[in-house]
């Protein structure tokens, strides 16, 4: 077999796969119907822990849920799965908030973090001061 008609071959493999994986739902991202799915689907992982408040961001696909003084719990869509974690300031190795958006670096390597952009800025600021340490958090100008 020639060179040119195994490169053809296996760009004809790997097209097919993504238009399969495309077609079959996985490239969908998760989304929150509201605050008792992101309740529910946290105390999946972590049924000990009483939430209180829930904030989702502005596009449902996280929610950030008050456990305390610095602790935060988080349902994040990852893909068509919702990934959940518990957050203090020991694993934030970055945060900063500009007006409703709250950018997060986690220690973590399966998870760095992200951008949260919430509905409004009452919230993103309630999240930031959740898991605020003096030294790691910076209002941006």
């Amino acid at each position: 077999m020639s060179l040119p008609v195994l490169v053809v071959l296996v760009a004809f493999g790997i097209a097919l796969s993504v238009a399969a994986v495309h077609f079959t739902g996985g490239t969908t991202t998760a989304t929150l119907a509201g605050a008792d799915q992101a309740l529910a689907r946290f105390a999946e992982d972590f049924p000990e822990e009483r939430p209180g408040a829930v904030r989702l961001t502005a596009d449902n696909h996280a929610a950030f849920l008050d456990l305390g003084p610095q602790r935060c719990g988080i349902v994040q869509s990852i893909g068509d799965c919702f990934l959940t974690r518990i957050v203090t300031p020991n694993d934030i190795l970055g945060l900063t908030r500009d007006g409703d958006v709250v950018s997060l670096r986690l220690k973590d390597f399966t998870w760095k973090g992200g951008r949260f952009a919430f509905a409004n800025e009452a919230d993103a600021r309630a999240v930031a001061a959740t898991l605020q340490h003096s030294d790691r958090i910076r209002e941006a100008a």
